[in-house]
């Protein structure tokens, strides 16, 4: 602080100017006027998927391109709005919806929409009405908004992560006072998924933790558990007592088809276990922007989920108040009209399509450019990622000498590549392998 006051000293006299007239000292209070009482605050670093985006934009390499942000692009590298919300929006538009504050826990019919998509319209949970649905904003804010939960309901109860997990995770549970440990996910041998250490690490878990799964494809590895494997975790659980916690960001965006994608969380259910699930629109909707999700908690009685769900009303209340209404009626424009939601698997199958079809020509390219290599679990991941497994030095190399913007973890997002890049991609990525 010393040296802050210094630098606003008292003016001086220019250079030639008459000795022995006096100088006029200013008070005390004047010389700390353009001092910020915050100036100790430190900087934080760059947001470690966000971040790569800014760099991005900053570099003038023709050849530049983003693989570190997972949002889908066209052939052409454009965002895309998706036909069936133009479709909504102009349904919306005649209608004249009012812009009226929603309830605190939301857009009734979307409410209603997200569970039955979720689970299944005809899911005995639902019918018996024995979940709390929280309209939320997007993925991170179900998120957000069930840690909180976690940490004033579930006090001492610590919950178990992925190693490695997309990184918002730990930031979500970390800044609600929720203390979070690794499970291991990843089996860098492979390339594939450490079945055995994740069982061994959530059978040593104390009963009653909470595990946070990915519902499909898993962010960052794009490794999820066969069907058997998710019966097996299921299984463990509740023998365990663990309450699953689901983040479904890509439900009918990792496969193109709703159902399958949805499977997991619904196998919990089915099997009696009570879960909470975090969901998202920005992908499978491509609304990106209008921060669209919902916050469910599936319990065994109906008297419990309406306890929950006034209680996730008051925490809600404090982060947001209300939520946003324009995202909300899109999906349930979508989901509640036959022939928008017909034309909406249609462009998510289209959109999971055209990523399988880069992954293919990714890993064709290659394996003909290195063929000592296996390069066959870029097909074998699913969703919009693939962890390459690169090393942070490798990833620098793509990104100082390429201008191929990715995640230091290996990440790169396969929704962000065209075919026009394919080759330039595979170029890049073996001379990072071969050479650093």
């Amino acid at each position: 602080m010393a040296d802050a006051l210094r630098t606003t000293g008292v003016p001086r006299f220019a250079c030639g100017a008459t000795r022995g007239v006096a100088t006029m000292k200013k008070p005390a209070a004047a010389l700390v006027a353009n001092a910020s009482r915050l100036s100790g605050v430190e900087m934080a670093p760059p947001d470690p998927i966000l971040g790569v985006s800014e760099a991005f934009k900053a570099s003038k390499d023709p050849n530049k391109l983003n693989l570190g942000v997972g949002a889908y692009r066209t052939e052409e590298l454009q965002p895309l709005v998706l036909e069936v919300v133009k479709k909504a929006e102009q349904k919306m538009l005649a209608a004249g919806y009012n812009k009226e504050y929603l309830p605190i826990e939301g857009l009734d019919v979307f409410r209603q929409a997200t569970v039955q998509l979720l689970l299944g319209s005809d899911n005995a949970a639902v019918k018996e009405g024995r979940v709390a649905v929280l309209q939320a904003l997007s993925g991170t804010g179900s998120l957000r908004v069930g840690a909180a939960f976690i940490a004033r309901f579930m006090k001492g109860t610590t919950v178990y992560i992925s190693n490695p997990t997309w990184g918002n995770h730990r930031n979500i549970f970390g800044d609600e006072g929720v203390e979070w440990k690794y499970y291991r996910y990843f089996d860098p041998d492979t390339v594939g998924l450490d079945f055995q250490g994740m069982a061994e690490d959530l059978k040593a878990a104390p009963d009653g933790s909470i595990v946070l799964l990915h519902g499909c494809a898993h962010n960052p590895t794009g490794v999820d558990p066969t069907p058997e494997q998710w019966q097996e975790i299921a299984d463990l659980c509740k023998a365990k007592g663990h309450m699953p916690f689901f983040d479904v960001a890509y439900q009918g965006f990792a496969t193109g088809d709703l159902d399958k994608d949805a499977f997991a969380p619904r196998l919990f259910v089915n099997n009696g276990l009570e879960v909470m699930v975090a969901q998202s629109y920005s992908k499978n909707l491509g609304l990106y922007g209008e921060r669209v999700g919902a916050l469910n908690v599936v319990l065994s009685d109906a008297g419990a989920a309406k306890s929950v769900l006034s209680q996730l009303k008051r925490l809600a209340r404090a982060m947001w108040s209300n939520p946003p209404t324009h995202g909300a009626r899109i999906a349930a424009e979508v989901v509640g009209d036959a022939s928008m939601f017909e034309l909406w698997k249609s462009e998510m199958a289209g959109m999971a399509g055209r990523i399988a079809r880069v992954r293919g020509e990714l890993q064709s390219a290659l394996e003909s450019r290195c063929p000592d290599k296996d390069w066959s679990f870029i097909t074998k991941q699913i969703g919009m990622f693939s962890f390459t497994g690169m090393t942070p030095q490798q990833v620098d190399n793509m990104t100082n000498k390429h201008a191929v913007y990715m995640t230091r973890d290996g990440r790169i997002s396969l929704a962000g590549l065209s075919s026009s890049k394919v080759a330039y991609l595979a170029d890049a990525i073996v001379d990072s392998v071969r050479n650093c």
